[in-house]
């Protein structure tokens, strides 16, 4: 059945009469012939598609992906228009068709999640500044009258001029500006410190230490802290290296099993 031309107003110029088609389509069962006049269609409604994605140009996408998304959308409004609701068509494909634009920005175009309420900020702020370079001259326009025109804080405003051209995140391999050696946003990034370990060890350590009997807490400092060796220790004590050996794994030993069982408990 061929997709007649009609001379009724539509609210959109380019929009075929398709009414009876859709009626036909509604009661044809799955086939050929449903398949060739659900293409038939998608064809004759892609004008509109095309249209609604010109609407979304400049915006970080090319217009040829942008008729693509359009264009899945009609698919999807064609599969799931009811004509028995009694609604027009592109009543019911202009939202279908602008909302799967609309995800497939969110969806595509940000590196990083970025909240629906952001992404919404943003959208209004682009619209109102559209909105007001055409009646502002010479200028853009303030904080203040993107809020009044939007009905929109300044807060907000500040948090859609942010998200404005945020779509990408940037390189940590990318030259800072004004370096002239390399100097990378990584390179200005910091690191884990790894101090920071022994500084946890020594207070775990510290209680243990002082529950330890005076000449047990002499050896393991004459052997750790002043770099002593055990014949040292042995002599200055007047025990036997033996002795001073076993004492230090003694003690070493005992810490050990206590501090790993106050991090277990």
């Amino acid at each position: 059945m061929p997709v007649p031309a009609s001379a009724k107003h539509h609210p959109h110029d380019d929009a075929p009469d398709t009414a009876e088609a859709f009626r036909t389509l509604a009661e044809l069962p799955p086939g050929p012939e449903r398949e060739a006049l659900r293409g038939r269609l998608v064809e004759a409604w892609l004008p509109m598609a095309d249209r609604l994605a010109g609407r979304f140009r400049n915006r970080g996408e090319t217009l040829d992906d942008l008729r693509q998304v359009a264009a899945l959308g009609l698919v999807k409004a064609v599969d799931r228009y009811d004509p028995g609701l009694g609604n027009a068509f592109e009543s019911y494909a202009v939202p279908t068709i602008t909302g799967e634009i609309k995800r497939h920005f969110r969806d595509h175009m940000w590196t990083l999640h970025v909240p629906r309420r952001v992404q919404d900020l943003r959208n209004r702020v682009r619209c109102a500044v559209q909105d007001l370079s055409q009646t502002i001259p010479g200028r853009g326009p303030t904080v203040a009258e993107i809020a009044g025109h939007a009905s929109m804080t300044e807060d907000e405003v500040l948090t859609g001029l942010e998200a404005l051209e945020s779509f990408t995140a940037l390189s940590l391999d990318a030259e800072l500006p004004g370096s002239e050696d390399g100097y990378s946003l990584a390179d200005a990034l910091g690191s884990a410190d790894p101090a920071l370990d022994t500084v946890v060890d020594r207070e775990s350590v510290k209680p243990r230490l002082a529950a330890l009997s005076e000449r047990e807490r002499a050896i393991l400092y004459m052997r750790f802290f002043a770099d002593m060796t055990q014949s040292r220790i042995a002599e200055q004590l007047g025990i036997s290296q033996m002795h001073v050996s076993r004492l230090i794994s003694r003690c070493c030993g005992r810490l050990r099993e206590q501090i790993m069982r106050d991090a277990g408990a």
